[in-house]
């Protein structure tokens, strides 16, 4: 089976996490995508108005509930503490997944050997599917994804498509809110009064 992973806090997911995880499942051909929210994030801090991981894990699940390819997977808020993508692939690949592909963004991918830990085992156990978080970028990721490929053995998939650029940060702060997630997802954070609404 071909899996996409996509990471992050979602905090909150919002409509640009689906774009990338659509653009990726139809581009690779992918069976299936998991949407692992990160229990802690190693390299920033999560905001002062955070979501609880639960309520993290049930917007996700709201978000994902009416793509049939694409599911909610707590395996980095079960396992707690610092979540490390390199721990999480080991661990798909303990439960029989080994066709991974690692759904990242423009930062992600021109970061991936110089803040990522374990880099060449992450390579090793996934392909990296790179969604562009904006047109230009793509001359620099061709690059760096050629780099990683000399460096590391990397195997990379560019994944050609318009990107939807939406913040979370904005989001927490007022952004519209109805506009970039669905309504579900709108309606459990202002029913749980998360971020202030």
């Amino acid at each position: 089976m071909r899996t996409g992973i996509l990471g992050g806090t979602f905090n909150p997911p919002h409509l640009g996490h689906l774009h990338a995880a659509e653009l990726a499942h139809r581009a690779l051909d992918l069976d299936r995508v998991l949407f692992i929210p990160t229990n802690i994030p190693p390299h920033k801090a999560l905001p002062e108005n955070t979501a609880s991981a639960a309520d993290r894990c049930e917007m996700v699940r709201l978000l994902t509930e009416q793509t049939p390819w694409a599911q909610l997977d707590t395996i980095e808020i079960d396992r707690g503490g610092a979540s490390y993508t390199v721990d999480t692939l080991r661990a798909l690949h303990g439960r029989g997944e080994t066709d991974l592909y690692l759904i990242v963004g423009t930062d992600m991918l021109l970061s991936f050997d110089r803040s990522w830990r374990a880099p060449d085992e992450i390579a090793r156990l996934a392909t990296l599917a790179v969604c562009a978080r904006e047109n230009e970028d793509w001359d620099a990721l061709r690059e760096k994804a050629a780099a990683l490929r000399d460096s590391l053995g990397a195997t990379v998939e560019l994944v050609q498509g318009d990107s939807l650029t939406i913040s979370s940060t904005e989001l927490r702060q007022g952004g519209a809110l109805r506009c970039y997630t669905p309504e579900s997802v709108a309606d459990y954070i202002e029913e749980k009064h998360l971020y202030g609404y």
